[in-house]
């Protein structure tokens, strides 16, 4: 196919406003209008590929090229993983920001607000700022064509490119060394955890799902692992790259105590460090990474004490409480993040309500598995995506691990989480996970009936860190005790 040759020009519209459009030459298409609005711009990017996934460095790389986003003057941290990825990431941000460090955060999905994504300084980045990068990228891209999850990757760069960082770190979306975040060279690569997840992607065993989380290793750049078993791919790509392993357990190790916890590797011993909100698991594969970073910056002990008592993630075992019941919120959608999250749950004398949506290309049977124990009533929604898997198929995998759970089926988790509310009593526990899709419009519902605390302002995630709900999730003498599915 021809390269597009773009002419641009500008028309004065009815509402007194100068809109950019342009007219592909090679293409029999008429005059286009560029959106003009975040909401259309995403809207438009979500159909510049044929496919939703496409890995692939190849087509970024090109893009990425033309804009002139490949290098960086400040260092790039790039962290892939099955979990725990945007624990480390926000981590390591809190930590540099206590130590007044600018620094430029790439994240995905989001839960409330595409602007999530892309923060400067843990701030989101503005509409006008993405809608100034999406032009950017759709004035040189030509006859390229990008996914939803490129255009994104490629919007970050670019606004990072125009910001003066001391720092970047990138969440890889998929694997690793296909996905796009990888067409930037890492100073540092992370990798937080490897266990069974995207495997029609990535491959079914763990040591090909590792080989693919190792591609975002760079020749003579070291690589932090997170997790207890080391896969011999890692170990492997690290020896050809001459690439300096720090392993979880070996080069590092942490230990739990009951008001704080201890974290040392060869070098450093840190004792009597806050616990933070994230798992500790993660936050010592964080210390690690920090250690490295010292060499080229200036970090004391406060920023780093000051990092761990801040550091907040929407979704990831987020705990809201109400005047009766406590609400869990966790993105927990794999084997490995259900046994996580039930680790982490606390005895309660109350009952237990699960809100639970997925993927259907999730494993969902050995997610819900180590949860089992711990729920009381099961409340299965449909979530809005099309690889959803629907309340009855939920429900279905459920009854195989669970025969005699009692199960209610609903529309929306949001349909469910209503009638949790209306369900439980004082001291009951809410626990909402199984998804990005499920968490996000709970939280989006926790938020518009929190008593305007935060004002008529459109929701952000990280406006919730302390949210307190009084009206919501009022008791109720009823109980939900179901042996076999209903569908409200």
């Amino acid at each position: 196919m021809p390269q597009r040759i773009l002419h641009f020009i500008f028309l004065k519209c009815s509402t007194i406003k100068y809109r950019k459009i342009y007219f592909l030459n090679a293409m029999p298409h008429p005059l286009r209008l560029l959106p003009d609005s975040k909401e259309k711009w995403l809207a438009y990017v979500d159909t510049c590929h044929p496919k939703k996934i496409d890995l692939g460095i190849a087509r970024v790389k090109r893009v990425a090229t033309r804009l002139g986003v490949l290098n960086f003057s400040c260092p790039v941290i790039t962290i892939a993983g099955t979990n725990g990825k945007g624990s480390c990431v926000e981590l390591i941000k809190a930590i540099l920001v206590a130590a007044r460090y600018r620094v430029g955060t790439y994240t995905s999905p989001h839960l409330l607000d595409y602007n999530e994504r892309i923060q400067i300084e843990g701030a989101p980045v503005s509409d006008a700022a993405l809608c100034e990068a999406f032009e950017q990228i759709e004035n040189v891209r030509n006859d390229i064509t990008l996914t939803y999850f490129e255009f994104g990757t490629l919007a970050a760069l670019w606004l990072f490119k125009k910001t003066q960082l001391d720092a970047i770190i990138l969440e890889v979306g998929l694997g690793g060394r296909l996905d796009a975040v990888n067409c930037v060279d890492a100073d540092i690569a992370v990798i937080s955890t490897v266990d069974f997840d995207h495997m029609d992607w990535l491959g079914n065993t763990r040591e090909l799902i590792a080989k693919e989380k190792a591609g975002i290793m760079r020749p003579n750049k070291p690589c932090v692992f997170g997790d207890h078993v080391l896969p011999h791919a890692i170990y492997t790509q690290a020896a050809r790259l001459n690439s300096v392993l720090y392993l979880q357990g070996q080069t590092f190790t942490y230990k739990k105590k009951r008001y704080s916890w201890s974290w040392q590797n060869q070098q450093h011993t840190l004792n009597h460090l806050p616990l933070p909100s994230i798992d500790l698991q993660n936050a010592a594969t964080v210390l690690q990474v920090i250690e490295l970073l010292s060499k080229q910056f200036i970090i004391p002990r406060t920023a780093i004490d000051n990092g761990l008592k801040q550091v907040f993630l929407p979704g990831r075992f987020q705990i809201i409480q109400t005047k009766s019941t406590r609400i869990i919120l966790d993105v927990a959608h794999n084997p490995a993040g259900g046994r996580c999250l039930a680790r982490r749950l606390e005895p309660t004398t109350g009952a237990s309500y699960a809100i639970v949506g997925m993927l259907a290309d999730k494993d969902i049977s050995n997610t819900l598995l180590p949860l089992v124990a711990h729920i009381d009533y099961w409340y299965l929604a449909n979530i809005e995506s099309p690889r959803a898997a629907t309340a009855e198929q939920l429900n279905q995998c459920l009854l195989s691990i669970a025969p005699t759970a009692s199960v209610l089926t609903f529309s929306s988790p949001i349909m469910a989480y209503r009638k949790a509310c209306q369900m439980a009593k004082t001291g009951d526990r809410l626990l909402v996970f199984g998804s990005f899709h499920t968490v996000g419009p709970v939280l989006q519902e926790i938020y518009t009936h929190s008593n305007g605390i935060f004002g008529k302002a459109p929701a952000k995630a990280s406006n919730l860190r302390s949210l307190m709900v009084h009206e919501d999730c009022e008791p109720s003498s009823n109980t939900a005790k179901n042996s076999s599915a209903k569908s409200i």
